[in-house]
């Protein structure tokens, strides 16, 4: 499998980039959160890959980030995503607002993104409700004052799921110590 390739940047049209290592240039399709970021052809790029592997072709998929190129996993392994479909989701989509938008439980979101309907929608997220990083809960948590990433990963580490312990730690009064943010927040979910 390649798993990540490292030369110099020949050709830039989306979708599809082509780079060159060691005289091969291999043709790469990447999302446009990687395409617009990526270095004028003819300059050093490295990409992180996924190998698609059919009956007809060899696919090779592109990241900057490790990010995306797990999401990118993580959307294949959902019935009816191929890899043009995950590839069109990053592109709509930041890896963050995936994320926020799977803990929000926001089908709607994800039914702009050409190629995905509501059924879809719904089905992404679900599946990908506790498979995609919590990141996306801390940055949000970061509101609720300094205490409220403590509170948040205490609320995970207990068994909440992302999307009730963000919405716990967002009722946190700012001036509460540590303790008793966390109770607070136990209260809150308890209702």
């Amino acid at each position: 499998m390649i798993g990540r390739l490292q030369g110099v940047l020949l050709e830039k049209t989306f979708p599809q980039v082509i780079v060159s290592c060691n005289g091969v240039g291999y043709e790469v399709d990447v999302p446009m959160s990687t395409f617009y970021p990526l270095p004028k052809p003819g300059e050093e790029v490295t990409l992180l890959t996924h190998l698609v592997v059919r009956e007809d072709a060899h696919l090779l998929y592109g990241f900057l980030t490790a990010g995306e190129r797990s999401a990118f996993r993580q959307l294949l392994k959902i019935s009816g995503v191929g890899p043009k479909v995950a590839l069109s989701v990053l592109s709509g989509l930041s890896v963050n607002d995936l994320a926020a938008a799977v803990s929000d439980g926001d089908a709607g979101r994800l039914t702009k993104i050409p190629g995905i309907g509501k059924k879809t929608a719904e089905r992404l997220v679900l599946e990908l409700r506790d498979k995609l990083p919590k990141t996306i809960g801390v940055a949000r948590a970061a509101d609720a004052g300094a205490a409220g990433s403590d509170v948040l990963n205490a609320l995970l580490a207990l068994g909440y799921n992302d999307r009730e312990a963000a919405a716990a730690v967002k009722q946190i009064p700012a001036d509460l110590q540590l303790a008793d943010a966390i109770r607070h927040a136990l209260k809150h979910l308890a209702k």
